[in-house]
């Protein structure tokens, strides 16, 4: 039943942002955007982590989990460590996968040429 759920939460978040950009004039980025924020949202009013044990990999791999990411390293940190923490908690939960997505970028770059 995981992979049941897992499919139809993040099928459910697909349809979200794909329905915002059939209905509106909203671009992919601004899409994004709102996907991004509505998970940091979540995260603030502590809806997202009983979403992620409920849908596992359903809810953490689409875009709504990186506005969780930033949100819950910067409380996590700032409980810890004061104001300062706000800024270094939200660089030490995504830096992994910001560093990850340079570096393939950047390896993707050297090997594939753009056209244009």
């Amino acid at each position: 039943m995981t992979f049941v759920w897992a499919f139809v939460i993040g099928g459910l978040i697909c349809v979200a942002g794909q329905l915002l950009m059939d209905l509106t004039t909203l671009t992919p980025a601004h899409v994004m955007v709102v996907l991004v924020v509505a998970g940091a949202i979540l995260d603030g009013l502590g809806l997202y982590d009983p979403l992620i044990e409920f849908a596992g990999a359903g809810a953490s791999v689409p875009i709504t989990s990186f506005g969780n990411a930033l949100v819950h390293g910067a409380m996590q940190e700032a409980n810890s460590s004061g104001l300062i923490g706000i800024i270094t908690g939200i660089f030490e939960v995504t830096s992994a996968g910001i560093s990850s997505a340079i570096i393939f970028s950047f390896l993707a770059a050297l090997v594939f040429r753009a056209r244009g």
